[in-house]
């Protein structure tokens, strides 16, 4: 019997580490650089977010939840300012061709061949509730089959992102509430997690005293119960992502992880090297935590 609870994990866990690496990839920022945008500034929440960006600003905050508005703000009008989204995007894509053929070329022939079945999953995926996913769906795919796999992948991870986002949601939880919970659940420290994506002092203490009434933190430090409840969500989200690989079936998302596993330290040590190792959490493995393998 197929344990889709451990295969969803690790599924998410290999998507994370095969997706993440580009957004602090130094030649994607020097690609969305030379498109007239000052050091490149913005290039994360720009190429991430690119599908959706015609939305406007209060759209993609929306969707991504947990980054401060302010800084969504300026990335999106720089790129309006020097050049367009759909610029950026492809940018950040040439950056992901070079970069696999780079670091992973011995796994790109076997993954672009999956780019047709990872794109009959997301295109038969529900997109109700799921904004980015639904964005990320509709934006034109190109005839280069590793891109395609890539790209496919990504939307496949952007639809668990949806989903995690609506979890914390349903247990009415903001951006700064989560993002302290998280920080504490992967033993990061001094609530970098929450930081990194723009809160300051006084919105950390603001969301501190709402999860103490809550019982879920004290003296300004997330407890035992803050804790259990984000591995239950993290278990909620597991569980609620199983279909996404159903649809794909067990032997393929067998497949995928068995190719992506062997390689996925190099592209995780990219981050380590050119951003640090505190950036892309969810491609982490978790201090003291059962093996993701």
């Amino acid at each position: 019997m197929t344990d889709w609870m451990s295969l969803s994990r690790r599924a998410a866990f290999v998507s994370h580490r095969m997706i993440g690496w580009i957004f602090w990839d130094p030649v994607g920022v020097a690609n969305y650089a030379a498109l007239g945008v000052p050091d490149g500034l913005g290039y994360y929440v720009v190429t991430r977010a690119a599908p959706l960006a015609a939305a406007g600003s209060q759209a993609v905050t929306a969707s991504f939840f947990s980054i401060s508005p302010a800084y969504i703000d300026l990335s999106l009008d720089l790129c309006r300012e020097h050049t367009t989204f759909e610029a950026a995007a492809a940018a950040r894509d040439a950056a992901v061709v070079e970069g696999l053929h780079t670091y992973v070329p011995e796994i790109c022939d076997e993954f672009a061949a999956m780019a047709d079945p990872l794109w009959e999953v997301a295109d038969s995926l529900s997109s109700s509730g799921r904004v980015l996913f639904a964005a990320h769906r509709e934006w034109p795919r190109p005839d280069d089959q590793l891109l395609s796999a890539w790209l496919a992948l990504n939307c496949l991870r952007e639809w668990r992102g949806d989903t995690h986002f609506a979890i914390q949601v349903t247990e009415d939880l903001d951006g700064d509430m989560a993002g302290i919970l998280d920080n504490a659940w992967r033993s990061y420290e001094g609530d970098w997690i929450p930081r990194s994506r723009g809160a300051d002092d006084a919105a950390l203490d603001a969301a501190y005293r709402t999860l103490e009434q809550r019982g879920l933190a004290e003296h300004g430090s997330v407890n035992e119960d803050g804790i259990r409840l984000r591995q239950e969500l993290e278990d909620r989200l597991d569980r609620l992502t199983i279909p996404c690989w159903e649809l794909f079936g067990a032997a393929h998302t067998e497949r995928l992880i068995e190719l992506i596993e062997p390689v996925d330290d190099r592209l995780i040590r990219r981050i380590d090297e050119t951003a640090g190792t505190n950036w892309m959490p969810a491609g982490r493995v978790r201090p003291d935590s059962e093996p993701v393998r």
